[in-house]
């Protein structure tokens, strides 16, 4: 018995010992990804990375480039915080150049042309209310909706979707169109004792726009004719939109567009509780239900099996006239009511807890 409170002891002091250690040691040595602030001085390069593809509508997430996106050269999986990885988030960085202060207007991200493998890849994303998700400063990407009363702050929803389906005018057939504009919209908060700045706020309206240009294309020297920084000429509608459909060529261009805001550093996630995602998951509900009552009725077909089968055993027995040796689950009350030895002793040793200096 001293043996086995031996063993209980240690195995309980191991791991408090070894989390007051962490805590100890932790406080000074490291901090929670995203939690400690960032200050960006002007001209800072950010880093915009892309995240997991998602959709309420089938709950199966998907990697940003498993869909034909605009691409680094090379791409890189960002170390994840542990909320992240709770999540399921798949971080990567993306192509996106990003300067603080630095406003861009109309930049070119790449142009890409379509098959029939790509064209229905993103068809099916956008039939699936597929969104793209970003992340800024560990800040994630929102779409700002205005509300029928404009006084009210708007609304957000986290990320923008892939595309959207919609009817030419005088047309009947419904057509794929993807998002191959994005305008940014960074907000910052500045620090009135220096010239740093801190990121409060990362949103974005999306567009797709059907993108033309004069002569060959160039990807250095392309001058778009449907948006062009030199003209001051922005995409501001989606009155020609981008097509989804096999041989089409996809010019991907985003404005970046930096605004100071009174919103400080620790009320930056506010925003984030007027969200329009209130939609119920069914799908995951009655998923969850379904495994509860499966494994609760196999549970209690193995006990109800178990049980009548030592009952109709115990009453055979009652029958007969010699005893025999109980078996089972009564043998329970033997260990249970058995008295130790010296037990007065183990009692005393017990309630002064000497088994915590073995």
């Amino acid at each position: 018995m001293a043996a086995r409170w031996r063993s209980r002891s240690r195995s309980l002091l191991l791991p408090i010992c070894t989390i007051v250690a962490i805590l100890i040691h932790g406080a000074h040595s490291f901090y929670l990804p995203g939690v400690a602030p960032q200050d960006f001085t002007n001209g800072a390069e950010l880093m915009v990375k892309v995240n997991k593809l998602t959709s309420i509508k089938t709950q199966l997430p998907y990697s940003y480039y498993t869909l034909p996106f605009c691409s680094p050269s090379k791409i890189v999986d960002s170390a994840e915080n542990l909320g992240e990885v709770l999540r399921g988030d798949r971080i990567e960085n993306s192509p996106y150049v990003f300067r603080m202060g630095d406003a861009k207007m109309c930049s070119i991200l790449c142009r890409q042309t379509l098959d029939a493998k790509t064209a229905k890849a993103f068809k099916e994303k956008i039939d699936d209310e597929y969104r793209v998700n970003m992340i800024l400063d560990n800040l994630p990407l929102v779409v700002p909706i205005q509300r029928l009363d404009q006084e009210s702050p708007p609304v957000y929803q986290l990320g923008y979707h892939v595309g959207l389906k919609g009817q030419y005018s005088g047309s009947k057939e419904e057509k794929y169109f993807i998002h191959n504009h994005l305008s940014f919209t960074v907000k910052y908060h500045k620090d009135t004792q220096s010239d740093s700045a801190r990121i409060v706020g990362f949103e974005v309206k999306p567009f797709s726009v059907r993108h033309a240009y004069d002569g060959k294309w160039n990807d250095e020297k392309t001058r778009l004719t449907t948006c062009d920084p030199h003209t001051r000429h922005t995409v501001v509608n989606s009155n020609t939109p981008q097509e989804v459909e096999d041989k089409a060529e996809i010019i991907f261009t985003y404005d970046v567009e930096f605004q100071e805001s009174d919103v400080k550093w620790a009320s930056r996630w506010d925003a984030y509780l007027l969200m329009t995602d209130d939609q119920i998951h069914w799908f995951s509900i009655v998923n969850s239900l379904m495994i509860v009552l499966f494994l609760s009725g196999m549970v209690a077909m193995i006990m109800l099996r178990t049980l009548y089968r030592d009952i109709s055993k115990y009453n055979e027995l009652e029958t007969q006239e010699e005893a025999q040796e109980e078996t089972g689950w009564k043998l329970v009350h033997g260990d249970v009511f058995r008295p130790p030895s010296n037990s007065d002793l183990l009692c005393v040793y017990v309630g002064t807890g000497v088994q915590f200096l073995e």
